[in-house]
Formats: structure tokens, sequence, C-alpha cells
């Protein structure tokens, strides 16, 4: 009895030592991965700054996105799992070796078993990593796409877009389950031959070793001592298929972010610094591409010599090439051929504005020192002093991602401020007039730009398609189809007679035409307007732009203290909420009803039945082991023999089927839930009110759409799967130590208890670890999608090492929030294998205490078991815990579900008729609307009557509430009292999909998405390419479009970046012509074109929509003059609506006084 006491301390000295040294290297290991993820992550976004235009085309902010979240997490994933590749061979090897010693050579019939595996599960890996390559591609691509969709997703709540959009990115993921379900299939194959593979071993080994000779004879010691170091596999040989798929996926993933590192870069050298030329700018033969595939240059023949101290204005048609030049002076175009160079500090202002998430202080100072009196200067000369007077945090307001809650005007304003108080020796300012009214254009030229601004000492280049500052410039450069047509002082060029002169005299008629529509005798005019006089100070009209959500408030706030008013601790972008305490059953219910209650059920059943059969075929071994009318040599016994073995087999089959269903059933649940759960939080995204997208920034979704769908699609399966099988190992081993030894069975309360209190502790602990790795997570991706858009901005400004660490900091902080968890991992691996230590001692007490009174074939099934319950505990444990912290997951796509939605149930609105609107009469009655809960009116108690067929124009300052009117008309913001009326119909009876089809719109920031022309311009695939051709025409495109590769199927990049600003506008001029609806918006839909083009399309406005209500809402009042009447709004309120000729007529009219600054009047 003494030597089992020695070897029963044994054992457990041995589980004690293995136990320090596996969380030992546990530690480390996870510790490693967490650095290598954390590095990749900084290397990713240190490249992403360098990436050259062409490769941008390649890789779109949501593949870029996908490497930081998903393929640099699989390098951690991987490190549980490295030791492994070499730990698991040894191991199978040394117990092979013992078998042999045992057995003799049929151990290697087991062996050969294993061999024959080997090419098998190399095939299944090889094609799961084909598959998982083709899963990640559809993956990028959807990721992509929907970063599109809801970086415009106010352009498809007013075109009605969403079902179109939803349906492209479900066809998308759609590819994506496919290639999960065939995953699944591989996983089942793979899982059946691995967990079943020590079985079929054991059934290979003992069968020659049965069949092979009579006088073999299967005895206890040898059946259990061979179950033994069966069951020693069995541990590695089930892990190996996780580790299989964990290496295939960081392959997978290895090479997509190789291809990415390794992907061009800009041109460091594309342009040159030498401070010893005379030049600030120059450009010397110079040819320049996007593309370096492409080899035709969309510049050419340019050489521009830039004096010291001059403003230089850049004109010509849209597409001429104007952006493209600033582009090639920045370094960021391919240079084909030429010298460029540059010399002093640059800053640049793009056309199209880029913000951070931040203040708008911190967007003007862009991470200069604050300097009181330059800040105030250049707020003041950017014409921004009377926004940050109305808005509820002045200057401290915080902007929406991506400025969603600024107008276009304002957002302009504060790009042209940052570059100001950069003070730097060169400024390239692309077209940031455009975006403002004449007004305020004016006041921008005279106090930044012009002759006596505050740049009047830089050197400016200044892209405008304003003529009435060019005769104040030193120089100007015209440019048409990618190279300068003709340069000069504006009157040498005139002088020269060319197309500069005949394009200036052209729209010089033109305007004068738009103010000779002013009567002689103003005086007999009268006007509709406020009983209440009105103010004509300068600062209530400086701006004529409204935020897309309105953050007014009355009350002025000084620039240079902190904001005092009551909300000026609020923040737009709300903090990410974090759950505390347990997971919520109703998560658990959520996920299981989304992959189908039977299923579930069905993949618990199978499971059950594959742990009986497993305990069955062992109880059956013991059974046969221990027969003495099985061990011997006479025909009967051999008999005898045969039918042991055909039972064990038999019971084998049972187990391998029950194996194979509960291992397919369990896959078919997760995916199913998978895709449910994706379509549920995509469907529910997409019918947010549009106030949801101000307080809720673009990466925070997108988080939820690829990270945690990701969770969902490849770990949260494992997790359970592990569940199922170790869970089940645990009852089995329990029932089995409990069967052979009786006493056993008032240890398990104990136990229990304790695995309990560190399974709570733990959880508890780990869960809420998860939850704070989630949410610090998301600023990382915000930072860097937000980084990417601006990245010629940082790179002009020199900023890329700011932007790196402050990326480097989030991550950091991330790392801060992950690195607690490691710790927790080692914390209950330790007690768990301590404790498991404690069941081996136990079980194996009880053996040499019962010895000669317990069958000898139970003891040792019962040591053989007791023998691997630690690791199966300790993972159990483990996989409980991962299933907790991983479900974190499910609870964040959960959340979304209680948010507010538009309501899109057609059955709830009154059905209206296929033509209506047929007169497109629209009455507003006592209208009131509130962007959100808790925000004052935005427009209060408006009541009006808009004529059909009636052309109107809509002025008013920032915060008068035009904005809020035309979104009013799409719903995007519902009434908070009063209603309005369209052809005698309430709209609120109205279903949004058919409200906003049967309205069209041209708005100011023209949104495109990745796809053909045809898809963007018809997504529903409702009009002929006759009729889309015929739309170009009008929209003055047709030529364009006729030049593309393609046609109609030219494939435009992500945001539009491969057309210019102005075609695209052009485009959605285009929308609008197709639609042929009774109602038009104009939301200054011209801004970014040419004066040319512009006069062109006017016309087209004014014969097409000749029969039609339309609607203008202008920052340039010469595009109202001709307007049947003009609105004019002030707080909210009507303050004038009548006749342009009426209201210059009364010289004290608000709409006089702006018709006065803009110099339409004297």
């Amino acid at each position: 009895m003494w030597r089992g006491f020695l070897y029963m301390f044994a054992l457990v000295c041995n589980g004690i030592i293995q136990t320090t040294f596996i969380n030992n290297y546990a530690y480390r290991m996870f510790r490693l991965g967490l650095q290598l993820r954390s590095t990749l992550m900084a290397i990713i976004f240190r490249k992403a700054l360098k990436i050259s235009n062409g490769v941008r085309k390649t890789f779109t902010i949501g593949d870029i996105s996908n490497l930081m979240s998903v393929d640099a997490q699989r390098f951690y994933d991987l490190n549980l799992y490295m030791n492994m590749a070499i730990s698991a061979p040894t191991t199978i090897i040394v117990a092979l070796y013992f078998l042999w010693r045992l057995i003799g050579f049929s151990a290697f019939a087991g062996l050969a078993f294993m061999i024959i595996l080997i090419p098998v599960n190399t095939i299944a890996a090889s094609k799961v990593k084909e598959l998982q390559s083709l899963q990640m591609k559809s993956k990028d691509e959807r990721v992509k796409v929907t970063t599109e969709v809801l970086s415009g997703i106010k352009t498809l709540k007013i075109y009605a877009w969403e079902s179109s959009f939803e349906e492209k990115i479900l066809k998308i993921r759609s590819e994506e389950i496919k290639m999960l379900m065939k995953i699944a299939y591989l996983n089942t194959a793979v899982s059946f031959v691995w967990t079943t593979a020590p079985y079929l071993v054991s059934l290979f080994t003992f069968g020659v070793f049965i069949l092979s000779s009579d006088q073999n004879i299967l005895t206890a010691d040898i059946a259990f001592v061979s179950l033994s170091l069966f069951n020693i596999m069995k541990v590695p040989i089930s892990l190996l298929p996780r580790m299989l798929t964990n290496l295939v996926q960081t392959w997978v993933a290895t090479k997509r972010i190789d291809k990415f590192l390794n992907a061009d870069e800009l041109d460091q050298l594309a342009v040159t610094h030498n401070k010893m030329e005379p030049y600030p700018l120059l450009i010397e033969n110079g040819k320049f591409n996007w593309d370096a595939e492409d080899e035709n240059p969309s510049l050419s023949n340019i050489n521009l010599r830039i004096e010291t101290g001059s403003l230089v204005a850049v004109v010509g048609p849209v597409g001429s090439g104007k952006s493209s030049l600033l582009s090639a002076l920045l370094g960021e175009m391919n240079k084909l051929e030429g010298r460029v160079n540059t010399k002093g500090s640059i800053a640049y202002v793009t056309q199209q504005a880029w913000l951070q998430n931040a203040t708008l202080r911190d967007n003007i100072l862009f991470l200069k020192p604050y300097q009181r009196s330059l800040y105030n200067k250049v707020v003041d000369s950017c014409a921004l002093t009377p926004d940050f007077q109305i808005l509820l945090a002045g200057d401290h307001t915080e902007i929406g991602d991506k400025g969603v809650n600024l107008s276009g005007g304002q957002k302009q304003r504060i790009n042209l401020a940052r570059s100001v108080y950069n003070n730097a020796d060169v400024y390239l300012l692309d077209d940031p007039l455009s975006a403002v009214d004449a007004h305020v254009g004016k006041h921008i030229f005279e106090n930044i730009i012009g002759p006596k601004g505050m740049l009047r000492k830089k050197t400016r280049i200044l892209v405008t398609h304003a003529i009435t500052f060019l005769p104040e410039t030193d120089f100007i450069i015209v440019m048409k189809d990618g190279a300068i047509a003709e340069s000069g002082t504006y009157y040498e060029l005139l002088d020269k007679q060319g197309e500069f002169a005949d394009f200036i005299t052209t729209y010089s008629l033109d305007e004068q035409k738009s103010v000779s529509k002013e009567p002689e005798n103003l005086e007999a005019s009268k006007s509709v307007t406020s009983s209440s006089p009105i103010t004509k100070t300068y600062e209530r009209r400086l701006s004529d732009e409204e935020p897309f959500s309105l953050l007014s408030n009355e009350e002025a706030v000084q620039l240079d203290e902190e904001p005092l008013n009551e909300h000026a601790g609020e923040r737009l972008i709300q903090e990410e909420t974090v759950e505390e305490g347990k997971i919520k059953l109703s998560v658990y219910s959520y996920y299981i009803k989304s992959g189908g209650i039977s299923l579930w059920l069905a993949a618990l059943a199978f499971n059950i039945l594959y742990q009986a059969m497993n305990i069955e075929s062992n109880l059956w071994l013991t059974t046969w082991s221990t027969d003495p009318c099985a061990n011997g040599t006479t025909p009967q016994i051999v008999t005898k023999k045969h039918y042991y073995l055909g039972i064990y087999s038999i019971l084998g089959l049972a187990q391998i089927l029950s194996a194979i269903l509960a291992s397919l059933t369990m896959y078919l649940a997760t995916t199913y839930a998978s895709d449910v759960m994706h379509q549920k939080l995509l469907q529910k995204v997409l019918r947010w009110p549009a106030y949801m997208f101000d307080i809720t920034p673009v990466g925070r979704i997108i988080n939820r759409l690829s990270f945690d769908v990701d969770v969902i699609d490849n770990v949260f399966p494992f997790n359970l799967r592990q569940l199922f099988i170790l869970g089940g190992t645990v009852v089995s081993t329990l029932y089995v130590i409990s069967y052979s030894s009786p006493y056993f069975i008032a240890l398990i309360i104990p136990i229990f208890l304790v695995y309990f209190l560190f399974q709570q502790i733990y959880v508890s602990i780990q869960r809420q670890l998860k939850r704070f790795e989630a949410v610090s997570r998301t600023p990382v991706y915000s930072l860097f999608s937000e980084t990417i858009t601006g990245a010629p901005v940082i790179r002009a400004y020199e900023m890329q090492n700011s932007f790196i660490i402050e990326s480097e900091d989030r991550i950091y902080r991330n790392q801060i929030c992950t690195y607690p968890s490691i710790e927790a991992q080692r914390w209950i691996g330790l007690r768990l294998d301590l404790t498991g230590t404690i069941i081996i001692f136990f079980a194996s007490f009880f053996a040499v205490l019962e010895r000669g009174v317990v069958n000898a074939g139970i003891l040792s099934l019962s040591v053989t078991y007791a023998l691997q319950i630690t690791g199966s505990l300790n993972w159990v444990i483990r996989t409980i815990s991962d299933i907790e912290t991983n479900v974190v997951s499910v609870e964040r796509i959960k959340e979304f579900e209680k948010t507010s939605e538009e309501n899109w149930d057609s059955e709830k609105y009154k059905k209206t008729s296929l033509a209506w609107p047929q007169k497109g009469e629209i009455i507003f009655d006592d209208f009131k609307v509130r962007y959100r809960e808790g925000l004052d009116l935005v427009l209060r108690g408006l009541s009006l009557k808009i004529e059909s067929e009636e052309k109107v124009g809509i002025v008013g300052r920032t915060g008068a509430g035009k904005s809020s009117l035309t979104l009013s008309l799409f719903r995007l913001v519902e009434a908070a009292g009063g209603r309005i009326l369209i052809d005698g119909v309430d709209i609120s009876t109205v279903d949004l999909k058919t409200l906003r089809s049967r309205i069209s719109i041209i708005p100011q920031d023209s949104v495109l998405f990745s796809g053909t022309i045809r898809f963007n311009l018809d997504p529903f695939s409702e009009y002929s390419d006759q009729e889309l051709w015929h739309a170009l025409e009008l929209a003055h495109l047709k030529s364009f479009i006729l030049t593309l590769p393609r046609g109609l199927y030219f494939l435009i990049s992500e945001n539009g970046d491969n057309i210019s600003i102005g075609q695209r506008q052009l485009v959605c001029l285009a929308r609008a012509l197709l639609r042929k609806t009774k109602i038009l918006i104009l939301d200054e839909a011209t801004a970014a074109i040419d004066l040319e083009t512009d006069d062109l399309i006017q016309k087209t406005i004014r014969k097409e929509f000749k029969n039609c209500t339309v609607l203008t809402i202008a920052h340039k009042l010469n595009t109202v003059m001709d307007s049947d009447r003009i609105l004019v709004l002030d707080n909210g309120m009507m303050k004038e609506f009548d006749t342009p000729q009426k209201l210059l007529a009364i010289k004290d009219s608000v709409f006089y006084g702006m018709a006065k600054d803009a110099g339409l009047v004297a």
C-alpha cells in the first residue's frame, strides 16, 4: 500500500510543478501577444499616413480598419496555442513510446491511424485558409460599404435609399456567411476527426492487439494504462483543430498586413525643399497623375513660379485640374516628370473641409499653443464670432463626427481659421469661399486673403470660382483639361481676349441681368414683414449657413472665457455607456433566439448523447478487461473477445455519429445567430432618426459592425463548442469517480463551491475588464478613420508625428484596459490547476484505500479520468469566462435595440396616390420642431403657404431655421407641434419612403458611394440607360462620362475621390433630374462649380423644373433674385415673405440689408 501512496504523492507533486510552469508560460505569452497586437496597430497607423493615392483605392478606410481591429487581434489570439506547435507533437510521441513498451507493435496501429489524419488535416487546413481569405475579403468589402453608408447617411435618408444600400450590404454579408458555413462544415469534419481520434486510436490499437494473436489478453492493467496514455494525447489532439485554425487565420492576417505594409507610399522625394530657390513654389515641366498604374497624366506641361508674398488665383471649369495642382505642390500626386520645389511651412485648406471630433477651439488651434489676442483676431476675421456666440458652449462646443452639427460654410471657415492661426509661410486655399454667402466671402477676402488681410505678406494660391475678387489678385492661372491654358495678371488676360476674357464678359453680363430686375420705383412697393422692427446689425447677417443639427442659444459667450451657460458641460458626442454587473439573461436569450431554439436543443441533445456513449464505451472496456471469460485462448473465449470488440465498435460508431451531429448543429446555430444579429443591427442603425448620428460617432457603430460581429462570427462559436465538449467531460469524469469511489461524492459539493467561488470572482472581474477594453477600442478606430480622411491636411501641416503620438496614446490606454485581464486569467488558472490537483489526490487516495474491495478496472478508470480533470476543469472555467467576456459583443449589439428608430411600417400610414403630389403646394401650419428632446425649438410656429409651381428663395442668418425647414419636409426631424401639408396631405400621415421619394433635393454636400456611376444615379435600377444619359446631358456631365472607361459603369472610388467635387454636385443634379418630382429643394447646389457651368445649370433648372415648386436655400443672393418670393427666416420664425422687388423696396428690411452687404444694391 505504501507504494500506492508514494505514487499518489508523485502525481500530486507533478501536478503542482506542471501548474507553476504552464501558468508562468501563459502569462508571458499573453503579454507578448498584447505587445505584438499593439505594435502592429501602431505600425498600420503609421503606414496609413504614408500610402499613395493609388493604394488608397485598393485599401479603403474599412479595409485598413479591419487590419487594425481583426487581423492584429489574430496575433494576440494565437499566443495561447503557440506552445501546442511544439508540445502537442512531443506529448503524442512520448505517449506512443510508452504504448509501444506496453503493447508492442499494436501501438503503431494507432500511430498509423494518426499519420493518416495528418494529410487529411493538412488538406482541411489549406481549404480553411482559402475560405478564410475569401471571408476576410467579403468582410473588408462589407465594412467599407457600411462605413461609406454611415458617412453619407443623411444623403441616404433624403433619397430614401436605405433599403437599396441595406440590400447591397446584406448581399455582401450573404457571401461572407456562405464562407462561414463552408468553414463550419470543414470545422465539423476536423472536429469530428480530432474529437473521436483518441477513441478511434484505442479501437484500432486494441483491435489489432486482440486480433493479431490469441495470446494477447486485454487485462485491466493494459487497458487502463493504455487508456491513460490515450487520454494524455486527447488534450493536445483536441486543441490541435483550434491551433491549426488560429495558425491559418494568423497566416491569412500576416499576408494581408504584409501586403498593406509593402504597398506603395507617397514619394517623399517628389517635392524638394531647397531653401536657396528664389521662388517659394516652383514646378518645372511637371507631369502628374493620381494612380501610378495609370499611364495617362492628370496634369501635364505644368510650369509654375510663384513670387514670395503674392496672391495667385487659379480658375477653370469643373474637372480642369485646379485642386490637382495644389495636390501636386503638396506631393500628393505621382510625379511622372519634372521638378517640384517648395520652401517654408505650408497651410492647406481643402475644398471639402476636414474637421476633428473635438471642440471648435481645438480644431482651430490644431495642437498649437493658445494665444488669446491672435486667436480672437483670427476668429473675427473668419466671420466666426457670431457663430460662436449662438452656440451652446461657444468655441468650446464639441464638433460632431466629421462636423455633422455644422453647416458647410461653418466647416469651411473653421478650416480656414485653422490655417490662418497656423501662421505658415505658404497658403494653399482650395475654394474656401464656395460654401459661404457673398458678404461673408467679401469679409473673409478683405480680412484674410486679400491685399489688406492678415495673410497679405504670405504667399497664397487661391482656387476660386468667384470672379469678384480676381482684379485684386497679383496673378491668375487658368486651368483647362489638366494643363495651364493661360496665365498672367487680371488685365493682361483680359487684353489677350482669350477664354478668360470671354468667360469674365459672359458672367458679368449675366450678373447684371439678375440685378437689373429691381424696379425703378421701389418706394411704392410693400412687403409682408413681421410687425417688430428688425435690427440690421452686421453680426446678425454675417452668415447664411445653418447646421444640420442646431445647437443654438441666444446667450453670447466670450471667446476668451470658459463657457458659462447651463449647457457648457454638455457633450454632443455621448460617452459610450459601460454596462455593469452580470450579463443579463436577456442577452443570452437574444443570442439563442437568433440562432433558433430548435437547433440549440438539437446541439445539446447530441452533445449529451456523445458524452453518454463516451462513458458507456469506457465502462464497456472496464467490463471487458475484468471479465475472466474473455481472457483466455479457447475458441469460446476468442468468440467472447470478438463479441466485446464488436460492442465496443458499435458504441464508438454511435459516439462518432453524435459527435458529427453535435458539431454540425452547433456551428449552424452560431452562424445563423451571427447572421440574424448583424441583419437586425444594420436595419436598426439605418432606421435611426437623424439626430442619433449626431451623438454617435461612426467609429463606435463600425466597432459594433466589424469587431463585435467578428467575435460572434469566429470566436464565440468556438467558446460554445468548447463548453459543450469540456463541460460534458467534467460531468462524466465526476460521475465515473463517484461511481467507483462513493466517498468522493461527499467532496463534490465543497470542490464545486471552491470552483464556483473562483469562477464568480474571476468572471465578474473579467467581464467588466472586457467591457472597459471594448469601450477603449472605439477612440482608437475613431481617430484612425478621422486621420485617414484628413491625411493630406495632416501631411501638409507636417503634423504626422503628433497624430502618431495621439494614436499610440490611445492604443496604450486600450492596453491598460487589456493587461489586467491577462493577470486575472493567470490568477484563476493557478487556482483552478491547484484545485484540480486536489481532485487527483483524493481520487488516487480512495483508489489506494479501496484496493481489493472495488473492481480494479473501475478504480483504474477512476484514476484515469481524474488525471484529465485538472485540464478539463481549468478549460471549462476559462471557457465560461471567455463566453461571459465575449458575450459582451452580443450585449453591445443588443444595446442598439433599445435605441429609437424611424417608423418605416407603411401599414401604419395613410396610403397616398401614386401621382402625389400633383401640384406641389406646401403649407406650414403653426409648425414647430426641435432636433431632439431637451433642445430648444428651432422652428417656432411657422405658418406660411407656398403656391404650386412657385419658386421661393430661403435666406437667413446662421440658426435662422433654413435647413430645419428643409429637413422637416423630409421628416428627418419630426414635428414638435403643428403640421406640414403637401397638396393638402399631412406629411406625418405619409410613410417615410413614399414621402422622401416624392421630393427631390440637390444638397450642398455631394455624397457619392463606391460603385458604378449608374448605381450612384439609380440604385434601384428604375430607369433605362437612355434616361440616365438624358439626365447626364441636362446636368452637363454627359461629355465627361463619355471620356471615362466603361461610361455609366465607370467605378466611383470611396467617397467619390476619383472625380472632382464639382462633378459630384453635377451627379446630384442628374439624380434630381431623373426623379422628376413636383418639389425640388436646392441647398446651395452649385457652390463648388465654376461660374460658366453654374450659369448653364441654372438655365437647366429653370427649364426642366419650370412646372415644379422650387425652394432654394441661398448663400449667394444673386441665385434667388429671380425667385417669385423670398422667405426670410430669423430665430426659427418668418420675418419676411414677399417678392424680391417688394422686399428691396423697404430700406430697413432684413433682405435689403443682406442685398446691400452682397453688393447687389447701392
